[in-house]
């Protein structure tokens, strides 16, 4: 017997999202719309909505996950998005933050690096009506700076360290969210640029899958 998505998804919000302190009405109203089975296998529609981050891919860099429901939430509610924004989804993989930016900003860029996960997302942000997305192709942690600068930068994925390259791309006032480190040891941080200098906080520690490209360089030791 199939799932009943509509039923999981209210669920998912109720038991998931709402209970880790997310009360943006924009933002919940978005993930009970989004159908999220679609942006998973077929084998794995049915697991859509558990509470755990499911693989979506595997690369020579590493496996590639849709995020857990409740960071993902977090992170977003942390960016206090606008309708007047513009986004930029780094590693957007098959597309399912997208889709939830795509409903919350004026435009949204989706970057992925994956040629393959890149052509998913596009088909099915194109079938769900998501016309103010765009998806590129490209290296992660460059971003993409032609259509720089962004309000808003969302990181699909923990990261080593944000490099300057994100940063750099950021409108006056825009903000960057991210998980920076691996396993327990996550945090989320929000950055935030003001006359043109960028500041970032610890937000709450997050334990989130990487994203490849973003490891933390180590220093020369003699």
């Amino acid at each position: 017997m199939s799932a009943d998505f509509s039923e999981l998804r209210v669920k998912m919000v109720d038991g998931q999202v709402r209970t880790t302190d997310v009360t943006s009405a924009p933002l919940l109203e978005a993930m009970l719309v989004v159908p999220r089975e679609l942006f998973v296998g077929d084998r794995q529609r049915d697991l859509a909505y558990i509470d755990e981050d499911i693989r979506i891919a595997d690369s020579a860099d590493g496996s590639r996950y849709l995020m857990e429901a409740s960071p993902l939430a977090k992170l977003m509610q942390l960016a206090e998005i606008s309708p007047a924004d513009s986004a930029l989804d780094v590693g957007c993989g098959t597309g399912y933050a997208s889709a939830i930016l795509s409903r919350l900003a004026k435009s949204v860029v989706a970057l992925e690096s994956d040629s393959t996960l890149a052509q998913t997302a596009a088909s099915t942000l194109s079938s769900l009506g998501c016309g103010n997305v765009t998806v590129v192709q490209g290296a992660l942690a460059q971003g993409h700076a032609g259509k720089a600068p962004y309000d808003v930068v969302f990181v699909g994925g923990s990261v080593g360290k944000v490099p300057a390259s994100l940063l750099d791309q950021l409108a006056e006032g825009g903000r960057l969210v991210a998980v920076e480190g691996q396993g327990n040891s996550g945090v989320a941080r929000l950055f935030f640029k003001a006359g043109g200098v960028v500041t970032g906080r610890r937000a709450f520690n997050a334990a989130i899958k990487p994203l490849p490209g973003f490891e933390r360089e180590h220093a020369f030791e003699f």
